[in-house]
């Protein structure tokens, strides 16, 4: 009989953990946010352009000898990640020119923050950003 007791306890305690060990693993799994579900962008492809270009265009314009650019550069990087990441994959996005535009400025910032993390923007290089940007900016208000 106590044999059986025994026998019995072992199993309920047995299934009692596992079903606490789920509910734990479910409930933490839910209320975690996954860190690529986080981004800065709307889903709203013009305002996102719009947004994306006007932050990179003051970005550019940081003085060399400023503080805050490291922290700046960082953020545009992030930024250049979602941005492409979202719209790079969408058909109705990537075919026009504003984006081809855009990803052109931003293959070319990124490039640079990656390639020379601790040198600033070239002057040349400052200024054909600032010409992409624009006309990115410029042809996806255009198409409203």
């Amino acid at each position: 009989m106590t044999s059986a007791f025994h026998h019995l306890a072992k199993r309920v305690v047995g299934a009692a953990i596992s079903i606490s060990l789920i509910l734990c693993l479910m409930f933490s799994t839910f209320g975690l946010q996954a860190e690529a579900s986080r981004s800065m962008m709307s889903g709203e492809y013009p305002k996102d352009t719009i947004s994306v270009a006007q932050s990179l265009q003051k970005t550019i314009e940081i003085p060399t000898d400023d503080e805050a650019r490291k922290a700046s550069e960082a953020e545009a990087s992030q930024l250049i990640r979602d941005y492409i990441g979202r719209y790079r994959n969408r058909a109705e996005v990537n075919s026009t020119m504003s984006f081809t535009t855009m990803q052109t400025a931003l293959n070319a910032m990124a490039g640079h923050y990656k390639t020379f993390p601790n040198r600033p923007l070239t002057p040349e290089l400052k200024d054909r950003l600032r010409k992409e940007l624009a006309k990115a900016e410029e042809l996806v208000s255009k198409s409203n």
